[in-house]
């Protein structure tokens, strides 16, 4: 009795296309593993993962993946994590700077400031100090206090000045020395400069009626009373 070879010619490829041995490789398998580990959501650590693993386990085994290729998809995976980490950290750090911006703002509602702005809400029972920035030496300089009206009601000569803050105070009254209801004046402060007169700015005290903190780590804004809005890195002075 003679026995016949029947797989002579036959390679291994051969023998597995006709096996029930499939392998999945395809597109379509990858696209499904990814939409099953990450949910259509960002890819994690987790998700990054398992779609590793699920390309290990579906990988052609006449073609396996190259080691240099399987060790470049580690490495990814340990900088994925750590940028996970990192982010992690960074949030952390982030809401420990909106607390401590509550709290800064919770001492600050109630107190005087000193800002740059024109108007002023005034007291007139009590004195008012404020100061104007002289950009360099000038032979003389004026601050013109309005009402509400447009009505001026007081110039304050401030006289020669160098450069730097020249202060001045208001006692509450009129050019005659008569006392003006308390409200919100304007301050208009001017110099000459080469025969041309030119507007300066003034910094005035107000009271922080409220804070308001941005939840996107912008700058906290004090809320003045009766005067708006005003970035905390504007204020040149905080008082009591």
């Amino acid at each position: 009795m003679s026995v016949t070879d029947t797989t002579s010619g036959l390679s291994l490829n051969d023998i597995l296309a006709n096996s029930s041995i499939k392998t999945n490789t395809s597109a379509d398998g990858l696209a499904a593993a990814t939409n099953s580990a990450t949910g259509k959501k960002a890819l994690g650590k987790d998700a990054f993962l398992q779609l590793l693993v699920t390309q290990l386990k579906n990988q052609n085994p006449l073609e396996p993946q190259d080691n240099g290729e399987f060790v470049a998809q580690l490495a990814q995976f340990s900088s994925l994590e750590g940028i996970t980490t990192l982010n992690d950290t960074v949030s952390g750090i982030a809401g420990n700077y909106n607390s401590s911006q509550a709290l800064q703002a919770s001492s600050l509602v109630g107190r005087s400031v000193v800002a740059p702005g024109d108007k002023a809400v005034v007291d007139t029972s009590k004195s008012m100090t404020g100061t104007v920035v002289i950009p360099g030496s000038v032979a003389g300089a004026t601050v013109k206090i309005t009402d509400k009206d447009g009505k001026a009601v007081r110039t304050i000569d401030l006289g020669s000045q160098t450069a730097g803050n020249a202060t001045f105070i208001w006692d509450g009254k009129d050019d005659a020395g008569k006392p003006v209801d308390s409200g919100t004046y304007t301050f208009a402060a001017t110099t000459t400069i080469d025969d041309q007169a030119v507007s300066l700015i003034t910094n005035l005290p107000a009271t922080v009626n409220s804070v308001t903190i941005s939840q996107t780590g912008g700058e906290l804004m004090l809320n003045l009373a009766g005067l708006g809005s005003i970035a905390l890195s504007k204020v040149q002075t905080i008082g009591m």
